[in-house]
């Protein structure tokens, strides 16, 4: 059975363990079967299903950009000169290392992406250098980030 083909519905218990979690992945289990009046050999079956089903894809650390000094945040709208140009385009964008998130999106761009660089002049050689050679790619839109006011994970 390949991740995600376990299907399992969460309940509060679930969904109590995932917001610790969220919050503090690296929290023992112990520790949660305590808050939530519970063995801890049940935090780990509930955890294990999760990731059965695919609902917990893993841990990570999460690191400020800010502090590695990226400073300049920015999404890009992309119009491919085709749609069959898709798969080509993004191979290309997965190459860029400043991009950090694309979508395939409907609506006016085919693509939009999200790139983080530590300046305005190196966000202008990403563009004029990296993104503007790309075949594929007709056009482009960059807007800006000013600030993220908000920055959250979905609620389960």
């Amino acid at each position: 059975m390949e991740k995600g083909d376990f299907h399992y519905r969460i309940d509060n218990l679930d969904k109590s363990i995932l917001m610790a979690l969220m919050d503090n992945a690296r929290v023992p289990y112990a520790e949660l079967a305590k808050r939530f009046e519970v063995s801890p050999g049940t935090i780990h079956v509930r955890v294990e299903k999760m990731k059965q089903a695919g609902i917990i894809e893993g841990t990570r650390v999460q690191v400020n950009p800010k502090k590695l000094g990226y400073d300049v945040c920015c999404f890009i709208g992309i119009i491919l000169k085709s749609a069959r140009d898709y798969p080509q385009a993004l191979a290309k964008l997965e190459q860029l290392e400043e991009v950090v998130e694309a979508y395939y999106t409907t609506g006016h761009y085919n693509i939009f992406i999200k790139v983080m660089t530590r300046s305005i002049d190196e966000l202008q050689h990403v563009l004029i250098s990296r993104l503007q050679p790309i075949d594929e790619i007709q056009s482009t839109e960059t807007l800006i980030s000013l600030q993220q006011p908000i920055d959250r994970d979905v609620t389960p």
